[in-house]
């Protein structure tokens, strides 16, 4: 296949990365206003997607750094050159890949906030409790067990239809970013947890649709929202709530944090990275591989508070 011109290769890659990796919108924006830029440095010093090399981009990365771009600006850009010369490669429009031996400027590394085993007991047994009714109550323990049980995004389980609960599923199918799906287990407690609140969800249903005509919702968590289903924010202030409840400081938990808690403690208990990845929808291994840093504290500490050596001497 020959190369398309330079002008075409970077519509070319948004197209491909749109109809085949099923990028979002916000994804392909990213990409196209970052390689605009490489673009327009490669147009002014007169060198073609063709030919360039790893020389060329590592002076547009010198120069991104000396216009004082943030570090994790720079890494973002690189990634994207990454992926375009590595789709240009594949598509046999250049026999090598300049960029395949760059190292860039990485990003600050910024451990995920997380919760330890027993503050999450705490919180699943606080949202036991919260609710001003007893449906109410089902629910919210439900929408807990299965937060830390499967590590979904929060609009992943707010928005999850109710034909993947039904069956008591061992796992469940979640289309995640990009429309992509992945299965992932369930445990016993959320298996129960879900199980007790379908009944009252259907039994609150079929007494709706006899006395008030309505129709039947199709998620799991129906709502009076225009969405049809409970949204973001209202599970966010009932996780505050629940944290509150549990004396645990609703700064410390967002469902971002139960989700960093729930990868986090299955690689404390020896979990694989990659099953991992798939477990939590990530495109790239190197996004899970965050949490081999909060692995790698907590042994730290292990260390440091239990080793023979880490202990302060008496002196003799």
């Amino acid at each position: 296949m020959s190369a398309p011109p330079d002008p075409r290769w970077i519509p070319a890659f948004l197209e491909a990365q749109a109809a085949e990796a099923g990028a979002a919108r916000n994804t392909l924006l990213g990409y196209g206003r970052d390689l605009s830029y490489f673009a327009d440095y490669a147009h002014a010093k007169s060198l073609s997607f063709e030919t360039l090399s790893q020389s060329d981009i590592e002076q547009y990365l010198i120069r991104c750094e000396a216009e004082g771009l943030a570090q994790s600006t720079r890494a973002r850009r690189l990634s994207a050159i990454r992926q375009l010369f590595r789709f240009a490669y594949e598509e046999g429009w250049r026999a090598d890949n300049p960029s395949i031996r760059l190292r860039g400027p990485g990003k600050a590394k910024r451990l995920p906030k997380t919760l330890t085993v027993a503050e999450v007991d705490a919180l699943l047994e606080a949202a036991r409790d919260q609710g001003r009714s007893l449906p109410e109550q089902i629910r919210n323990r439900c929408l807990m067990e299965m937060l830390y049980a499967t590590g979904m995004r929060v609009t992943e389980l707010v928005s999850l239809p109710v034909s993947a609960a039904r069956g008591d599923p061992a796992v469940l199918l979640i289309r995640g970013k990009g429309g992509k799906e992945r299965m992932v287990p369930l445990s016993t407690p959320a298996r129960e947890a879900l199980g007790d609140w379908l009944k009252l969800r259907d039994a609150a249903e079929e007494e709706a649709r006899i006395s008030r005509r309505t129709p039947p919702s199709r998620f799991l968590f129906p709502s009076t929202s225009k969405e049809g289903h409970m949204t973001r924010q209202g599970f966010h202030g009932l996780l505050k709530d629940i944290a509150v409840s549990a004396g645990i400081s609703p700064a410390r938990v967002t469902p971002h944090v139960l989700r960093h808690a729930f990868a986090t403690h299955l690689l404390q208990g020896g979990a694989d990275l990659r099953a991992i990845q798939t477990l939590l929808g990530h495109a790239d291994l190197s996004t899970t591989e965050i949490y081999t840093h909060v692995l790698d504290e907590h042994l730290k500490e292990l260390v440091l508070r239990h080793h023979p050596l880490s202990r302060p001497t008496d002196g003799t």
